[in-house]
């Protein structure tokens, strides 16, 4: 660390700011190129979120972060705000979901893509929680909930969300 702090103050000092900002670039960007790493991107977007019944329920914005994961901030109508960082863990070929809202609550989640969809699932309060992140034909993404509270021999439905491209501020 030493080293590149006086290799990025050299360069500074000969002029060069790129070269300072490269010294301390990450290599997240090559280490996040694997098309693992990309398996959440369907989900990226600013969407409004609808209930089974058709009502908007939440607005969303997800985003790419760094190029290796995925941030979630979740704006319902009512209820509790929160969000989400997702991110591959290429160590233990699975992903990981950290969730916290404004009253408080957490909850860590891991799963991964089963070819047709992002699974994850983890204890959210009480009950384990699974969700299953898949993309639809018409480019709308679908949020489905399932809880348990039999460790996984059973599941019922909790929520489900469709995530539809927002609509043009008016």
């Amino acid at each position: 660390m030493v080293v590149q702090l006086l290799a990025a103050i050299a360069a500074a000092q000969a002029g060069s700011a790129g070269a300072a900002a490269a010294v301390f670039a990450p290599g997240a960007a090559a280490a996040c190129e694997a098309a693992e790493f990309h398996q959440f991107d369907f989900w990226a977007g600013r969407w409004d979120v609808y209930n089974p019944q058709g009502k908007l329920v939440a607005h969303s914005l997800i985003e790419p972060v760094y190029g290796c994961g995925i941030r979630e901030n979740w704006m319902p109508l009512s209820n509790q705000p929160g969000g989400s960082l997702s991110i591959y863990v290429p160590e233990e070929k699975k992903w990981e979901q950290f969730w916290i809202d404004s009253g408080g609550s957490r909850a860590f989640f891991t799963g991964g893509w089963n070819g047709k969809a992002m699974v994850i699932t983890g204890k959210w309060g009480g009950p384990l929680v699974r969700m299953t992140y898949s993309k639809n034909a018409d480019g709308s993404v679908r949020q489905f909930g399932e809880q348990s509270t039999d460790d996984g021999k059973t599941w019922q439905p909790n929520f489900d969300f469709t995530y539809r491209a927002a609509k043009a501020a008016q």
